[in-house]
């Protein structure tokens, strides 16, 4: 890639993984568009986007782990129902109209907006117990993962206005999604790397770009960012992967 090529795929994965790590769902969704755009093979856009989303992932998920804002009991048990469900809903989608599924996945998203903006619920206990966990953490992560493997995005889509939606304070809810993320991305990488030429210059100097927006990102949720605050934030990056889905589908 040219090098003006490279610095721009840098500053705009940079700025990207900085919102989207606010907001706890990584920004392979949009990287991927914005790869394509600059010329990249789709199958080199897709591992790489994915691996960035697990570096990124990665490095925000060492600040919130450091403040303590993981739920490790939530967290758990929807990382393991998000790997048994992902490929449950990669078979459902072989036989589904693709278009109908993201239509129904931008209606989805933005409700979820609506909902994280607008509904109040009860405040759940920051740590809540191993049977609440379970009760809330199996379901949300079984959905993350099916609509995961049925739509090929993120689960963190899925994760955060769920444990919003449930009472969760919104810190504890993108520290929580992103951990799940990270290896929801890690895997994803690992099943794309084989058929994808990975690009050595782009991935070095966006994996730069993606580990210091993760990293601002993260200090932003944790030290500056208000729990209204994160939760415009979220929304805010809901819509915006909900228009970018919608354009795909004029």
């Amino acid at each position: 890639m040219l090098w003006l090529s490279l610095a721009l795929a840098a500053v705009v994965t940079f700025v990207l993984t900085t919102v989207f790590a606010m907001a706890g769902v990584g920004a392979a969704f949009v990287l991927i568009p914005v790869f394509l755009a600059f010329g990249i093979e789709l199958q080199t856009a897709m591992a790489t986007a994915l691996l960035l989303n697990a570096i990124a992932m990665a490095v925000a998920s060492v600040t919130f782990i450091r403040k303590g804002l993981v739920e490790w009991r939530l967290v758990a048990p929807m990382l393991v129902l998000a790997v048994l469900a992902s490929p449950v809903g990669v078979h459902v989608a072989q036989d589904l109209d693709h278009t109908v599924l993201l239509a129904l996945f931008v209606a989805f998203l933005v409700f979820a907006a609506l909902m994280i903006l607008f509904y109040r619920p009860k405040a759940r206990d920051d740590h809540t117990s191993t049977r609440n966990a379970l009760i809330l953490g199996l379901p949300v992560g079984a959905l993350a993962g099916f609509v995961g493997g049925l739509l090929g995005v993120g689960g963190g889509n899925i994760i955060v206005p769920a444990l919003i939606a449930a009472g969760l304070e919104p810190k504890r809810a993108s520290a929580s999604a992103s951990f799940v993320v990270l290896f929801a991305s890690l895997a994803g990488f690992l099943a794309h790397v084989g058929v994808a030429k990975i690009d050595s210059t782009l991935l070095v100097s966006t994996g730069l770009a993606s580990a210091t927006g993760a990293a601002l990102g993260a200090w932003l949720v944790s030290e500056k960012l208000g729990g209204d605050q994160l939760k415009r934030v979220i929304a805010l990056v809901l819509i915006a992967v909900a228009v970018k889905t919608a354009w795909g589908l004029v």
